[in-house]
C-alpha cells in the first residue's frame, strides 16, 4: 500500500468513528480579471443568481431571481450593476476574485480594496460590502437596458412564450425607475392582457378561461437599492455587448466602506420599515424587518456549510478527470442551492446565470434578458434531469419549487383535460406554460374536426408521460408527501392516462381494455422520438413505477381528494388498489435483436422523430431494470445491440447515455461518459456549459452529469437497500455520502479497490 492510499484508508477509518468531520469544499479562485461577462462567477441565495466578474477595473455584476416573468413570459433579469473605484485597485497583480463556497459568497481584492457580495438565505436580499485601504472616490451605477420600450424582434421571441407567433407589437415594456439621494427604485408591473389571453384563445379555452390560474397577469416585480454615503449623480448612457442602456449614477467623494443592499421581490410580497442595518446606520423604508448585515452573512453562511453536510463526493486519486468530474459535479450541486427558497424552478436553459447572449451566439446581439426556449415556458424533458439528482444529494428543500410548480399548474391541467375530452384527470404536456398550458407556437395550428387537446406538433403530439417523472420524484422520502401535498398531483395524472386510453379506445373502437383486461395506449408517443406509438414503453415504465409507489394507496384524507369524482378515481386498478394495477398495465414490449432480447420503443409506431432513446427509460427514470433488478441482461443488450441507441449515444445536453451505462453496472462505459458528461465546460467557470441543445449555462447537461455520477455511486434494490459503487473503478479512491430512493442517508469508501461501509 502506498503512503498516500495508506492515509486515505486511515481517513476513511476515521470517518467511520467520527461520523464525518465537516466538509468544505474548495474555493473557486481568479487571480486576473474577466474579459466580458462569459467569465462571469455565479453567486446566489434564496431566489436569487448574481453573474459577477471583473472588467476594466470595475465591478459588474448581473442579478436575477426566480419569478420575474413579464407580459411575454420573458425571465427577466432585475438589471446590471458598476462599480467604479477610482485608482483602479484591482489592476494590480494582487488582484484575487474568490467564490467560497462554504459561506456562499463571492470576495474581491486587490490594491488595498475589497468587496463582498452575497445573498440572503432568507430574504430576497443582494448584499454588498466595500471597503477600501484609502478614502476615494467612487461610483455605484444601475444600467437598465429597459429604460425604454424595446421592439421584441422574430428571432429574439425565443426568450417568451409567443416563439414564432410573435405579435406585430410584441414588446418588452420599460421599466419603471426612479432615483433620489442614496436610494434607486425599479420596477416592472405587467398589464393585465398577456401571452396567457392570447394562449388560452389560441387553444380554444375561452369557456373556461375565468376559472384559470394566471400567474402573470398584472404581476409587479421590485427592486430597491439603498447605497449610503453615496448621492445620486444623474444619468448616462452607453452600450455593453451590442445592447444599449441607460445607467443610474450614485457618486461618493470619499468613500473608505459603504454596505449596498439590493431588495428584489414581486407584488404578492409584503414590504416592511424602519429597518436598522449593522455598519450603515438607518436607512429608512426598507423591505425586510429588522436586519442586521452581520447577521445576514452569518445565518447565509451556516446555511450554505450545513448544505455542503448533506452529502458529498471526495477523492484522493490524482487524475485530473476524474477531479474535476467531482468539481463540476459540486459547482453545479452550488447552482442548484441558490435558488432553494425559489418559489419558481430553477430552468434548465440557464437557471439564474445567463450572460450576455452574443457571447453564446455571435448572431444573437439580444438583450441579457434573451435565452433560448423560453422564461416561462419549461421543456419538461430538459427540466426533470436538473431536479432527479437532489434525492440523492439529500436536497429535498431544493426540490420543492419544482414540485410546486405543478402543484400550482395541476388546476389548469385538470381543466383543460374536461373541457377538451370531458373526463378527468390532469394532462401536462411536455412544451408548458407557467400556467399549465401547452406553449401556444408549440401547440400549432388546428383544424376543424381536430383533437383541440392534442398539439398538432410532430415532436410533441401525445406526448404526456414526462409528467410521471415529477410525480415521482414528489412521492419519495424526504418531507413527509402528505405533507407536501403531492398525492393529489400523482393521483390526477395516473387518472388522466386510465380514464383518456379507455375514453380514446371506445372513440376508436368498440371496446375501452385489450382481450386481456389491459389498457390500450395507443396513439402514444416513445419521448418526442417514436411517433403514433402502441404500448410505448417509457410510458408503460412510468404508469407502473409510479402506481407501485402509491401502493398502498393512502387514505382520500391524506391524498388531499374531497371530491366524489376524485374519490372514484382512487379505487382505478391502475393505481394499484389491492394489488390491481400491474394486471391492468400491458407488459413492457421486448423485442429480438441478432438473437438477444431487447427492451422495444414500442410495440409498432409510425416514425421516428427525434434522438432520444425512450426504450431505455425503464432503466432510468423508472428502475425497472438495472443492477440487481431482474432483467439486467435484457436491459443491457438493449444498450449495446439496439441500433437507435448506438447511433444517438451522445454527452451532448440533456443525452442520458452517461446514467444508463452507471445504472446497467458497465463501469468502463460509465466512465468514459460522465468523465465527459462533467468536463470544463469551454467558459471561465468551469460548470458554465456550452448550450449543447438549449442555452448556456447548460443545467440539463449538468443535472444529467449529476445523475450518472451519483448512480456509479450508489444504487438501491428493489427493497430500499444500498448496492455500493455498482459503476466504480476499483482504482479510484473514493469517499461519499449520499442518499438513496427510500432515504437512506448511506457514507462510503473504496480503498485500494476495497469497499469500506462506513454507515448507513
Amino acid at each position: 500500500m502506498t503512503i498516500r492510499s495508506s492515509c486515505f484508508f486511515f481517513f476513511c477509518l476515521f470517518l467511520l468513528v467520527a461520523h464525518a468531520a465537516d466538509y468544505m469544499p474548495k474555493d473557486v479562485v481568479w487571480t486576473s480579471q474577466s474579459r466580458n461577462s462569459s467569465e462571469s462567477m455565479p453567486c446566489g441565495g434564496h431566489d436569487i443568481g448574481l453573474n459577477v466578474w471583473v472588467e476594466g477595473g470595475d465591478v459588474l455584476f448581473y442579478a436575477q431571481q426566480s419569478g420575474w416573468f413579464d407580459e411575454n413570459n420573458t425571465l427577466l433579469k432585475a438589471g446590471r450593476w458598476r462599480l467604479h473605484l477610482d485608482g483602479q485597485p484591482f489592476d494590480g497583480q494582487d488582484f484575487e476574485q474568490r467564490l467560497c463556497l462554504d459561506e456562499g459568497c463571492i470576495y474581491i481584492r486587490g490594491g488595498g480594496a475589497k468587496v463582498r457580495l452575497w445573498v440572503d438565505v432568507e430574504q430576497p436580499v443582494v448584499f454588498i460590502t466595500v471597503i477600501q485601504q484609502h478614502t476615494q472616490q467612487a461610483v455605484l451605477s444601475y444600467e437598465s437596458w429597459r429604460y425604454r420600450d424595446r421592439p421584441v424582434t422574430k428571432a429574439e421571441c425565443q426568450q417568451c412564450s409567443y416563439k414564432w407567433l410573435v405579435p406585430k407589437d410584441c414588446v418588452t415594456f420599460a421599466d419603471s425607475i426612479t432615483a433620489e439621494d442614496n436610494h434607486l427604485v425599479f420596477s416592472h408591473k405587467n398589464r393585465e392582457e398577456t401571452v396567457f389571453d392570447f394562449t388560452v384563445a389560441y387553444e380554444h379555452l375561452d369557456a373556461i378561461k375565468d376559472s384559470l390560474y394566471n400567474p402573470i397577469g398584472g404581476l409587479e416585480m421590485k427592486g430597491e437599492m439603498w447605497a449610503p454615503g453615496f448621492h445620486y449623480a444623474g444619468t448616462t448612457k452607453g452600450e455593453y455587448a451590442g445592447t444599449d442602456y441607460q445607467a443610474w449614477n450614485y457618486s461618493c467623494d470619499d468613500l473608505r466602506s459603504s454596505c449596498i443592499i439590493i431588495d428584489l421581490r414581486y407584488l404578492r410580497h409584503q414590504l416592511y420599515e424602519d429597518t436598522v442595518v449593522d455598519g450603515c446606520g438607518t436607512v429608512g423604508p426598507y423591505a425586510f424587518p429588522n436586519l442586521k448585515v452581520s447577521d445576514s452573512y452569518k445565518r447565509s453562511a451556516r446555511w450554505w456549510h450545513q448544505y455542503w453536510q448533506r452529502s458529498w463526493i471526495v477523492s484522493d486519486t490524482p487524475n485530473d478527470s476524474l477531479q474535476a468530474m467531482l468539481r463540476n459535479y459540486e459547482l453545479m450541486r452550488y447552482m442548484l442551492g441558490c435558488n432553494a427558497k425559489g418559489e419558481w424552478p430553477t430552468k434548465f436553459n440557464g437557471g439564474l446565470f445567463t450572460f450576455d447572449p452574443v457571447y453564446v451566439d455571435t448572431t444573437m446581439a439580444f438583450t441579457p434578458d434573451y435565452r433560448k426556449w423560453g422564461g416561462g415556458t419549461m421543456t419538461a424533458q430538459n427540466q426533470r434531469l436538473v431536479y432527479w439528482p437532489l434525492l440523492k444529494s439529500g436536497d429535498y428543500d431544493v426540490l420543492q419549487p419544482q414540485l410546486n410548480t405543478y402543484l400550482r399548474m395541476l388546476p389548469n391541467a385538470m381543466a383543460r383535460t374536461r373541457h377538451y375530452w370531458g373526463h378527468g384527470g390532469a394532462s401536462f404536456t411536455e412544451q408548458i406554460e407557467n400556467f399549465g398550458l401547452p406553449n401556444p407556437a408549440e401547440y400549432g395550428k388546428h383544424k376543424e374536426g381536430d383533437d383541440l387537446g392534442v398539439e398538432r406538433n410532430a415532436w410533441l403530439e401525445y406526448e404526456w408521460d414526462t409528467a410521471l417523472e415529477f410525480a415521482m420524484m414528489s412521492l419519495t422520502p424526504g418531507p413527509s408527501p402528505k405533507e407536501r401535498g403531492v398525492y393529489s398531483l400523482a393521483n390526477e395524472i395516473l387518472r388522466f392516462f386510465d380514464e383518456h386510453y379507455q375514453w380514446q379506445a371506445k372513440r376508436l373502437g368498440s371496446k375501452a381494455l385489450d382481450e386481456n383486461g389491459h389498457l390500450i395506449i395507443y396513439p402514444g408517443s416513445g419521448c418526442e422520438t417514436y411517433k403514433m406509438a402502441y404500448n410505448p414503453s417509457s410510458t408503460i415504465a412510468g404508469l407502473r413505477a409510479v402506481s407501485e409507489s402509491l401502493t398502498p394507496a393512502p387514505s382520500p384524507k391524506e391524498r388531499g381528494i374531497v371530491s366524489s369524482s376524485a374519490d372514484k378515481t382512487i379505487n382505478s386498478p391502475l393505481l394499484g388498489r389491492g394489488g390491481g394495477g400491474e394486471a391492468f398495465l400491458p407488459d413492457i414490449p421486448l423485442r429480438v435483436i441478432n438473437g438477444d432480447t431487447c427492451i422495444a420503443p414500442a410495440v409498432a409506431w409510425a416514425r421516428i422523430q427525434n434522438t432520444e432513446t425512450p426504450q431505455l427509460y425503464p432503466v432510468f427514470p423508472w428502475r425497472l431494470y438495472g443492477v440487481g433488478r431482474p432483467g439486467l441482461d435484457i436491459a443491457r443488450n438493449t444498450y449495446w445491440k439496439d441500433p437507435h441507441a448506438i447511433a444517438m449515444r451522445s454527452t451532448k445536453g440533456w443525452k442520458q447515455d452517461n446514467i444508463w451505462a452507471a445504472c446497467l453496472g458497465l463501469t468502463d462505459e460509465a466512465r468514459r461518459l460522465n468523465l465527459e458528461k462533467l468536463s470544463d465546460g469551454p467558459y471561465r467557470f468551469t460548470a458554465f456549459w456550452q448550450p449543447g441543445f438549449d442555452w448556456a449555462p447548460d443545467h440539463n447537461r449538468g443535472g444529467a452529469g449529476m445523475i450518472g455520477l451519483q448512480e456509479m455511486l450508489l444504487q438501491d434494490t428493489p427493497d430500499g437497500q444500498p448496492i455500493l459503487f455498482p459503476a466504480w473503478p476499483r482504482e479510484w479512491n473514493c469517499h461519499f455520502r449520499l442518499y438513496t430512493l427510500s432515504g437512506k442517508q448511506v457514507e462510503a469508501s473504496v480503498v485500494n479497490g476495497e469497499i469500506i461501509k462506513t454507515n448507513y
